[in-house]
């Protein structure tokens, strides 16, 4: 895609059009994904040990808090190099890449050394017992001590391509990496083959990550006269108003991030005085309700380069017209999925694992936890245009709002007055008054834009 399809595309391609170039191929991202995170659950489950699907549930947490660096430099700088674009201040562009790039290049080496200096500590704080702190250990070497950097890369170099509006190419480059791990996962993981059971999960996400950093590094080098994605090390740049403009948007969304881990922490500590099967139970059920999930994340990020281009050349129309498409078509979607999963909760939890304890626990969580999912949509979308326009206090707001005065303390005392089922309906007590929030927010942010454009 040269640079005048770019403009074309967010300019004066139909709206629906528009945002189905820009979605669909991150949504298929997404679902591959979801297939790559679901993998590691299927094949550690067809071992049939509790013990290890404890493992990865325990070390989610840790993998989480990636992302608080992929939304630091990935929604960050991907938000100001689309608004940018719009503006059209095409240094800044590169420059934002640029240092997007190098900061969670920097970062991603940070993680790696910390994880390793203070494992011992942090394993017993993500909740993790005699029986399954080995595991778990052995996992999250693979993935955090040597797989922290790509990992993270990855995901922040798909956000930096997207950005330009080739919403293909960073799709590709995540599949890519999904598909290998699935690929990967039975080979190292089943005991006819490596037998390494969690450890084996994790050495199949550490090659993956890397095969898709492969990818992306290949398709900058080969448009490199062709793409607004920079990582040559005199484009770094530390300017007043690039900081300002990744940070006010990366910031709030890496705390949403650091809170989101907060929230998994609390709720696998309490469900680990449960017992393993309580805890492999609710990693199962929070692996299936993540299907919907990634699919909504994937609309909103998607639609965002459109969202934060129109925004910043002032057509408000052009991007409220975005919005509304978007969010019909979503809510409706995501609101028929919660349906099937209330009603089949049961079946979906046993094509994980072969544990009539489990299955009995996964069916009534997985029931409170896919309520939350419409209204779970409507939040994404809404952070999603915040994060586009650069209101990044806003979603910090929501952040806030979502994990700290809701859901958390929803965590705490719903165990106390349902023990073990509860924390599942946690989600969809918070989901459900913010959804109202955005809406609120929404329309402030839509009449803003609409005066600015007059």
């Amino acid at each position: 895609m040269n640079n005048e399809d770019k403009i074309y595309l967010f300019e004066q391609m139909p709206v629906s059009k528009a945002v189905a170039k820009l979605a669909v191929p991150t949504i298929l991202s997404s679902l591959v994904m979801i297939i790559y995170n679901l993998a590691d659950t299927f094949f550690v489950g067809m071992i049939n040990d509790p013990v290890q699907n404890a493992a990865i549930t325990l070390a989610a947490p840790v993998l989480l808090a990636f992302n608080a660096v992929n939304n630091l430099f990935g929604v960050g700088s991907s938000s100001m190099m689309s608004r940018a674009l719009g503006s059209k201040h095409y240094d800044t562009v590169y420059r934002s890449s640029c240092l997007g790039f190098y900061m969670s290049l920097l970062c991603g080496i940070i993680f790696s050394l910390l994880y390793t200096v203070f494992n011992a500590p942090l394993l017993h704080t993500l909740g993790a017992a005699a029986d399954t702190i080995s595991p778990t250990s052995d996992y999250l070497f693979w993935t955090v001590t040597c797989g922290a950097t790509p990992a993270i890369l990855n995901v922040v170099l798909a956000y930096l391509v997207r950005a330009e509006g080739a919403s293909f190419h960073a799709s590709i480059g995540t599949m890519s990496g999904c598909i290998l791990n699935i690929i990967l996962d039975p080979l190292f993981i089943h005991h006819n083959f490596l037998d390494m059971g969690a450890a084996g999960a994790g050495l199949a996400t550490f090659i993956s990550n890397c095969a898709a950093c492969m990818y992306f590094f290949i398709y900058i080098f080969i448009k490199k006269n062709n793409t607004f994605v920079c990582i040559k090390p005199s484009f770094i740049s530390f300017k007043k108003h690039i900081l300002k403009g990744i940070f006010s948007v990366g910031i709030p969304a890496s705390i949403q991030n650091l809170l989101n881990v907060t929230g998994m922490t609390i709720l696998n500590n309490l469900a680990s005085s449960y017992g393993s099967d309580a805890v492999a139970a609710i990693g199962i059920t929070q692996k299936i309700n993540m299907i919907p999930t990634y699919i909504v994340f994937g609309l909103s990020q998607g639609i965002m380069p459109l969202v934060s281009y129109n925004y910043a050349s002032r057509d408000s129309k052009r991007m409220k017209k975005a919005f509304m498409f978007t969010a019909k078509l979503s809510i409706a979607f995501i609101t028929a999925i919660a349906v099937f999963y209330y009603i089949n909760s049961g079946m979906l939890t046993g094509l994980f694992i072969k544990n009539d304890v489990i299955i009995s626990h996964g069916k009534i969580m997985l029931r409170g936890f896919c309520l939350a999912l419409p209204f779970l949509c409507m939040d994404f979308l809404a952070v999603g245009v915040f994060q586009a326009c650069g209101f990044g206090m806003y979603s910090l707001i929501f952040a806030v709002l979502r994990k700290c005065i809701l859901e958390i303390p929803a965590i705490v005392i719903l165990d106390r007055l349902f023990p073990l089922y509860g924390l599942s309906y946690s989600q969809f007590c918070a989901e459900l008054i913010l959804s109202a929030a955005a809406v609120v927010f929404l329309k402030r942010i839509f009449k803003k834009c609409e005066d600015k454009s007059v």
